[in-house]
């Protein structure tokens, strides 16, 4: 295992090598290999990665066991108990055209894979990838974070305890590691990050017409109607504001609620932000300085440009801590904190009249990677579902999505594109291959000349019928 950037081609070579060996594998192989990796993060080095993201985020035992061996683990359960059926022949029926024969796919490895992984959720957004492309029977190479130092050297320190570095390698660094990395012509990239890397992925990628997964975010709504709990509301919309700190891509970004309620959901939201932020010595501080100085900055555009502040904690610039802070009186086409994704605990509010309008205002923005709807009115519900498009939708509740492992995460356009998790995952990593195997007889009569006039007619009924 290396950081050494001239070693980076030299090790791709030798996955280029490995990577029909490793394809070839059996799903019993690769259900040996996810369990090695699950005994290492959920017991070997656990308590390890409790303290990691305690020194890079000041995060508690709680939340990074709920946030990222929680997912990780039941991303390998997932891959241990369906492998062999993924990894089964599909059959499919064969058209009488092609009688004397039988027709299948198979998923086949794609070959050498490159994981991009971002700091946010350093260990969840590198080991759950990981997972899919070792049970699709792949080569990795991983690029941690470098904004998260810890975390990202244990990474390497956990992948090499367990792989060779012809199959699984890790390459830490800055972004000088990342551009010699994509000047590879890997078979697949799987990157995490935003739309901005990301089209720098994605040109690097169409030189070698190399596969991509694209998990970036941008800026999820929540519409809150007439019918909602507020009270209920309140109290999930404000947790997906303190997981993290707001640093999750799926995050209810900003709210949109009938205008009449808007007084009332923001006193609950205080209420709430009191109730689940008692103790701000437990929660989870922005990365570094570089982020805080951005989020701060989208408060401070805010408020010079007329934003309402309707509740602020302490900040304290010396662990990068900043309080849940509700902002009304928007300007969405000129304020900061509503032309970039937050990424941060800043929820902006803006009212709305009609659901025509909530919904006519989510149209005329990037597509989000996720939107949550609050409603009784199943009307109301099923009109913003089918007059809008997002990666994930949830309804009444934030985020609970991503923890389906049977759901399809990703987004579509800004957002993403390509899918993760579960069979999703295995998927994105594979190529499924068509066979079909002729049992008995020559080239079907009908595809070989001369056509006389019996041909023709068949060719004719054929098209009709078959």
């Amino acid at each position: 295992m290396t950081s050494n950037i001239s070693s980076i081609h030299t090790i791709f070579e030798k996955q280029s090598e490995n990577k029909y060996q490793i394809g070839c594998t059996t799903w019993e192989e690769r259900v040996k290999k996810l369990k090695a990796l699950e005994r290492a993060i959920m017991h070997t080095y656990k308590q390890r990665i409790i303290e990691a993201m305690k020194d890079d985020f000041n995060k508690i035992e709680e939340e990074t066991i709920l946030s990222e061996l929680f997912p990780i683990s039941q991303e390998i359960k997932t891959a241990i108990r369906e492998l062999s059926h993924w990894t089964s022949k599909h059959r499919v029926p064969t058209p009488l055209t092609l009688f004397g024969s039988k027709s299948y796919y198979t998923y086949q490895s794609k070959g050498v894979c490159l994981i991009i992984s971002p700091w946010n959720f350093p260990f969840n957004l590198t080991f759950c990838p990981l997972v899919s492309a070792i049970a699709a029977g792949n080569t990795v190479i991983i690029k941690p974070s470098e904004i998260t130092t810890y975390s990202a050297s244990l990474i390497e320190t956990i992948v090499k305890s367990i792989f060779d570095e012809k199959e699984i390698a890790v390459f830490n660094g800055g972004p000088e590691v990342a551009q010699e990395l994509l000047k590879q012509p890997f078979n697949h990239i799987f990157f995490t990050g935003s739309p901005a890397i990301g089209k720098i992925v994605m040109k690097a990628a169409a030189e070698h017409l190399t596969s991509v997964t694209l998990e970036l975010g941008g800026k999820s709504p929540t519409i809150i109607d007439s019918t909602a709990d507020l009270d209920l509301a309140a109290q999930k919309v404000v947790w997906g504001k303190l997981v993290n700190a707001g640093q999750i891509c799926i995050a209810p970004d900003y709210v949109l609620i009938q205008e009449e309620r808007q007084d009332k959901f923001i006193d609950a939201c205080k209420k709430q932000m009191i109730a689940l932020n008692h103790d701000q010595s437990d929660q989870t501080s922005i990365v570094n300085a570089k982020h805080f100085s951005r989020i701060k900055g989208y408060l401070d555009d805010a408020l010079e440009k007329g934003g309402k502040i309707e509740t602020l904690g302490s900040i304290k610039n010396d662990v990068n801590n900043l309080a849940p802070t509700i902002i009304s009186q928007i300007l969405p086409n000129e304020m900061d904190v509503m032309t970039n994704e937050i990424f941060g605990p800043l929820l902006p509010i803006i009212p709305f009249a009609t659901i025509k309008d909530a919904v006519q205002f989510v149209q005329q923005r990037e597509t989000p990677l996720s939107l949550y709807i609050f409603s009784k009115d199943k009307g109301n519900i099923d009109y913003i579902l089918n007059h809008t498009r997002s990666g994930g939708t949830v309804v009444n509740q934030v985020m609970l999505h991503f923890y389906n492992g049977d759901l399809p995460f990703g987004g579509e356009g800004n957002s993403g594109q390509g899918r993760s998790h579960g069979f999703a995952g295995f998927k994105e990593f594979s190529v499924s291959r068509s066979v079909v195997k002729q049992k008995f007889g020559g080239v079907p009569a009908l595809l070989v000349p001369p056509y006389p006039k019996w041909k023709k007619k068949m060719i004719a009924l054929a098209l009709k019928y078959l």
